[in-house]
């Protein structure tokens, strides 16, 4: 895949990745799809640096994704937390239905699937009128979503679509700004990557590719709507199994459990690292949770089939049955 990025086969495969998407996510023409190297870090800072007119912005707080970003945008100008989980570890979304939105708000930032702490948003915040910004890196394509209710959404494609070192940016035309200060990087502006059709440099070809026959799959899957109840029918037997558990709990309130990152705990940090060694020992790898929360996680994103999540169940619950 190392062809020149100005040739017509790339061109060809390019093109023919952004239709899909546009297709999949029922996106707007007045909305741009930009292919951006750096993964999702990259955007906690070109999004302050590119949206902010007014300097001032509003971050929800709901995790360590969302948190890094709220960090980061803070040098770039005014930086409000108006709403937080923090209080309860990250464990469940606050109540968004009538934030202290600052007036002057450029945006509201949002990170609407927290990886880490697996808390997701079913109910957009009530911005009052400003732009929505949503990071949707650990659920990009994992269901419909309504493109219109964002002015720009993005995602490190590394969970759901492809390889890491790619992030896909769908923003509406009107924020995207020329009149931005000259010391912002050229590579990190917004016009510059539409101007250029995300072709400005070389691109992460072989990441838009592999991307590219994902957008294909899910099309011949039947859609977003498609990939959604297969996600909701895979990650059942887990939360079932969890809440009827003796051993096992799940660390989340029910009504913001992510389908795409289930963290579960037993009562006590050894007995967690009892269970990390045994499912190793089983084949299953990953299921120690991140190192800032600890405990264990199940991340079941798109790629993971539901025979996967079946097989773990009975992993737990014979680990149960041995050691409750």
């Amino acid at each position: 895949m190392e062809m020149s990025h100005r040739s017509k086969v790339f061109q060809g495969i390019v093109d023919e990745a952004e239709a899909d998407l546009r297709e999949l996510m029922n996106i707007p023409a007045n909305y741009k799809v930009l292919f951006i190297q750096g993964g999702a870090t990259l955007q906690f800072a070109m999004i302050p640096m590119n949206l902010m007119k007014n300097g001032v912005a509003d971050y929800i707080v709901t995790g360590n994704w969302s948190n890094k970003a709220y960090a980061e945008a803070k040098k770039f100008g005014t930086i409000n937390l108006v709403a937080s989980s923090k209080d309860k570890n990250y464990s469940y979304i606050p109540d968004v239905s009538d934030l202290p939105i600052s007036e002057d708000a450029d945006y509201v930032y949002i990170c609407e699937n927290e990886t880490i702490h697996g808390t997701t948003y079913q109910k957009l915040p009530n911005t009052k009128g400003k732009t929505l910004v949503s990071d949707q890196s650990s659920m990009f394509l994992s269901k419909p979503v309504n493109v219109e209710n964002y002015g720009l959404i993005y995602g490190g494609v590394q969970k759901n679509v492809g390889p890491a070192g790619l992030a896909i940016v769908i923003i509406r035309e009107d924020l995207i700004r020329t009149d931005l200060d000259e010391k912002v990087p050229t590579y990190l502006r917004y016009d510059i990557h539409a101007d250029n059709a995300s072709l400005y440099n070389t691109p992460n070809c072989w990441a838009i590719y592999v991307c590219g026959k994902v957008f294909k799959y899910l099309k011949n899957l039947g859609g977003l709507e498609a990939m959604n109840q297969l996600n909701i029918e895979k990650a059942q037997p887990l939360y079932d199994f969890l809440d009827n558990s003796k051993m096992f709990r799940g660390t989340v309130a029910k009504e913001d459990r992510s389908l795409m990152n289930i963290p579960f705990v037993t009562e006590s940090t050894e007995m967690d690292a009892e269970v990390v060694a045994a499912s190793k020992a089983a084949g299953f790898d990953n299921l120690k949770g991140h190192k800032s929360v600890g405990g264990l996680r199940a991340s079941i994103y798109n790629a993971m089939p539901k025979e996967g999540v079946e097989a773990l169940v009975e992993f737990l619950k014979e680990f149960e049955a041995k050691h409750g």
